[in-house]
């Protein structure tokens, strides 16, 4: 159905000829009702001025024709609702065979996909990795029971004492690192002074030995 109304999918120049026709088309009607609705308006001005004149039987002759061109006017606006219509069905058309293509395109793909695809190879591939993944737990399994079986808890127990010995036996032995506390002193109680060191000794005693020099 579709190919008949638009062609193979790849016959996109028939396709664009076909709307091009009808949107030159829609715009010609289009212009043709402008042209209409001013030769309206110039009746309708021509029949006030020939009834100012009292010219009633030539007034009357313009709003024949205001008429007539208003019937145009009309039958102009239902062929541009008729192209219109024409133009949304042949876009929905279009469209709609575009998606179908798509789909068949896919199909056709998934349909590739399922013959490379062989059901009883992936039941034969999951069985392997079931296998293995069963295997690889059984092997660490194994391998948790063997580091386990080395060791002694008694043996382990027994270190830990000694150790435990040793750390107290070393916390005994350190000596004492804390300074002993100076002693409070009595405020009322007085010190004795202590004499303080004359400084000019050494001095006195050599400005005496120049003097006794000088006497000899």
């Amino acid at each position: 159905m579709f190919s008949r109304l638009f062609g193979k999918p790849n016959e996109k120049a028939y396709d664009l000829s076909t709307m091009d026709k009808l949107y030159e088309t829609l715009a010609m009607l289009e212009k043709k009702e402008q042209a209409l609705m001013k030769k309206v308006a110039a009746e309708i001005e021509k029949a006030k001025e020939f009834t100012k004149a009292n010219n009633k039987r030539a007034a009357i002759q313009c709003l024949k024709r205001k008429r007539l061109h208003e019937q145009q006017v009309e039958q102009l606006g239902n062929f541009q609702l008729r192209i219109h219509d024409q133009i949304i069905m042949l876009e929905g058309a279009k469209a709609t065979t575009e998606t179908i293509d798509a789909l068949r395109i896919g199909a056709a793909a998934m349909k590739t996909i399922q013959k490379e695809t062989n059901i009883d190879d992936v039941d034969k591939t999951m069985d392997e990795i079931n296998e293995q993944t069963e295997n690889m737990k059984q092997i660490q399994e194994a391998l948790s029971l063997g580091v386990a079986a080395d060791f002694d808890e008694d043996e382990l127990e027994a270190e830990l004492e000694e150790l435990e010995g040793a750390e107290l036996e070393e916390e005994l032995l350190k000596p004492a690192t804390a300074a002993p506390a100076p002693p409070v002193q009595d405020p009322s109680v007085k010190l004795p002074t202590q004499p303080m060191p004359n400084k000019n000794t050494s001095e006195e005693d050599e400005l005496a030995a120049l003097q006794s020099e000088m006497a000899m």
